[in-house]
């Protein structure tokens, strides 16, 4: 039985055959690129397929980098949204301290602060009603505050200690109704009493006959006169002087020159006469029954004092 196709040549003839055109076509397209545009041809109609087999990566890819660049961008938000935070909190801070730094500047330098000793303190409460007009301070005894030190500030004289504690002390302001301190007018040279009213922002002064010459806007600092209070430092401003022939004393109210509402930090002063040995007495209130008694007798002895 004859088979329905012939016999080819052998496997091996037609390996040898296909190795030599192979090489030949190698050979060709090496040296002489014949081949160049089939190549081209080639990978033009085999690019789509590329490119579909490279979409899963390139939209995996994609939309990781979407996400990590949301990721980022939240953290980073976050991160400069805590930085903001603490930067406006170092600025609210820096707005106080400087604040502070021009309160010093100018508590340390005014101009009638002299050569005492003198040590800041800052207010640690306030009592401030019509019957107690006091201050807490942060100063005590281990800094050497005693009873009956004068307390100033920038614009003038405060008050003075009345209770010393260890680490803190409390203080009189002039404004109390139970304080009073020896005063002498600018201009003059009058001395006279003020004394507290209860009120933070007034002064009266005490049995004052209606001659003496006491004008509105006269100026008033502490006269020295007993040993509280060294002299010199501004009290008030007198702002109303009313005068009744019916009456044997003038009615006489002045501005404090410190603004009681607004005390915060202050001067302790230790006056260059005043020893360890011997410190002032306490002065809180004037008695009024003396005076009243004898006034010209009191205002003489004011005038044999100047």
């Amino acid at each position: 039985m004859n088979p329905i196709f012939g016999r080819g040549p052998s496997l091996q003839l037609r390996l040898f055959f296909a190795v030599l055109l192979s090489a030949s076509l190698m050979l060709a397209d090496s040296r002489l690129d014949t081949f160049s545009n089939v190549r081209y041809v080639l990978n033009s109609s085999v690019a789509p397929i590329q490119y579909l087999a490279d979409l899963p990566r390139s939209m995996f890819g994609k939309l990781y980098e979407q996400v990590s660049s949301k990721q980022q961008l939240l953290s980073t938000n976050k991160a400069l949204r805590e930085q903001l935070l603490k930067m406006n909190s170092e600025l609210s801070l820096l707005s106080q301290y400087k604040e502070e730094n021009q309160r010093f500047r100018k508590l340390l330098g005014s101009s009638f602060v002299r050569d005492e000793k003198k040590v800041v303190t800052e207010v640690m409460a306030v009592d401030a009603s019509s019957y107690h007009q006091q201050i807490m301070i942060d100063k005590g005894r281990v800094d050497g505050v005693y009873q009956g030190q004068p307390v100033i500030n920038e614009n003038g004289i405060v008050g003075q200690v009345t209770e010393v504690g260890a680490h803190n002390s409390r203080v009189l302001l002039l404004t109390d109704a139970n304080a009073a301190i020896p005063v002498q007018v600018i201009r003059n040279d009058i001395r006279v009493i003020a004394a507290g009213s209860g009120d933070l922002t007034q002064m009266h002064l005490q049995h004052i006959p209606s001659n003496f010459d006491i004008q509105e806007g006269d100026v008033l600092v502490s006269s020295g006169l007993g040993g509280v209070y060294p002299e010199g430092y501004p009290v008030a401003t007198v702002n109303k002087v009313q005068i009744d022939n019916h009456q044997p004393f003038s009615t006489i109210t002045a501005i404090p020159a410190v603004d009681f509402g607004r005390l915060r930090y202050l001067l302790l002063v230790w006056p260059q006469q005043t020893s360890a040995n011997e410190q002032p007495t306490l002065i809180e209130s004037v008695p009024a029954t003396a005076t009243e008694q004898n006034p010209t007798t009191a205002q003489a002895g004011e005038k044999d004092g100047e």
